[in-house]
């Protein structure tokens, strides 16, 4: 790049400053190719400048009503300080301010986290409402492609939908960052009868059945991350196997590596929500890159991945009895699990790594900076 550096403002309303996908993978990444880079973040915590990222802590909005409203509203008037160059924003609620953007003559790129008209909030509009509501949010969502200067998804899956629709489309896969899970960080040569889970913890992502499948196994279960659904941590709390479950909360990125250092193998046993089937999740190439066995939904992309690469056990997400056996098999064949889990290190070495996807942020960002 030449002297006259560009200017590059990501935008979030629900993430966290440090969210993986945004701060660790894009921003920093953008920042090494030589652009000054900002981040909004409506969190309520101070401005602070870290790995070449400058941050900006707007209000945290006290409720959803006013995220959408007045969040919104704080961002797009704080992108107008800014004059970016480029406008990278995340979440389906900045679209209006994505598109107001791009009014202005900005360039505006959209990134694609998950299939907006299957999340599961529409599913408490039921039968009769939902498909309508689909259908309009597809429309939107659409309608504002069109007019992006670029569009990255997070799968393949997602970048289906706008085939046709934005000609710089683009998949951005949320692979993990190698050096996090490199033999320097993860320390522990000794496993303990530990397996892992790392993510938002929701009911269709299998917490019940996880804490159920370790009620007759001598396992402990370790949980990094946060209950979103109010209520469902007390509900949990009140099964049997809760009490074999290390809970951590919401964690950096270093102790998830202690504590996937720990482990025997890591969960992901997401239940068969059409938001899922078709996932990329982080955490599943979290687990292989920490040379964890993975114990995986059945859904053919996942047995794909895991079955195709001999590194791990799919299993039935909604059976608890089955993956309480894939657990106590890896448990008793540990030589089997570290070969195992060696596998999906090799994946992960050879494919699904953020250096992979770097270059395809590169050629997007020069081409909209020329």
């Amino acid at each position: 790049m030449s002297n006259n550096k560009k200017t590059i403002c990501h935008l979030t309303s629900p993430h966290p400053r440090f969210d993986t996908r945004i701060f660790h993978k894009e921003c920093v990444s953008l920042v090494k190719m030589g652009y000054i880079v900002n981040l909004l973040v409506a969190d309520g915590k101070d401005d602070e400048f870290i790995n070449g990222v400058k941050i900006f802590g707007l209000k945290k909005p006290k409720n959803k009503f006013a995220r959408l409203f007045k969040t919104t509203k704080a961002i797009y008037k704080k992108s107008l300080e800014i004059n970016a160059d480029v406008y990278h924003f995340h979440d389906p609620e900045l679209i209006l301010v994505g598109l107001k953007l791009i009014k202005l003559g900005k360039k505006v790129v959209y990134d694609v986290h998950e299939d907006l008209p299957r999340q599961r909030f529409i599913k408490k509009y039921g039968k009769v409402f939902r498909p309508v509501f689909e259908k309009l949010l597809e429309q939107i969502e659409i309608y504002a492609v069109r007019r992006f200067s670029a569009v990255f998804t997070a799968t393949p899956h997602i970048m289906e939908r706008f085939i046709g629709v934005n000609d710089n489309l683009n998949t951005l896969c949320n692979f993990p960052i190698i050096s996090e899970f490199n033999d320097a960080q993860i320390k522990s040569e000794q496993k303990r009868n530990k397996i892992a889970y790392v993510g938002d913890i929701i009911l269709e992502r299998g917490i019940c059945e996880m804490v159920k499948s370790i009620e007759n196994i001598d396992v402990q279960l370790d949980i990094c991350g946060k209950f979103s659904d109010k209520g469902l941590r007390e509900t949990v709390e009140l099964l049997p196997g809760w009490k074999k479950v290390n809970f951590y909360g919401y964690v950096d990125r270093v102790k998830v590596a202690e504590v996937l250092s720990e482990s025997v193998a890591g969960m992901v046993t997401l239940h068969p929500h059409s938001n899922f089937i078709d996932s990329y999740p982080v955490k599943m190439f979290e687990y292989m890159a920490a040379s964890l066995p993975v114990i995986s939904s059945n859904f053919p992309l996942f047995q794909e991945i895991i079955e195709g690469n001999n590194c791990g056990i799919c299993v039935n997400p909604m059976d608890s009895d089955e993956i309480a056996k894939a657990i106590t098999f890896l448990l008793d064949n540990r030589l089997e699990a570290k070969k195992i889990g060696e596998n999906g290190k090799k994946a992960v070495l050879e494919r699904y790594n953020w250096n992979m996807e770097i270059n395809k942020l590169s050629d997007v960002y020069q081409k909209l900076t020329i």
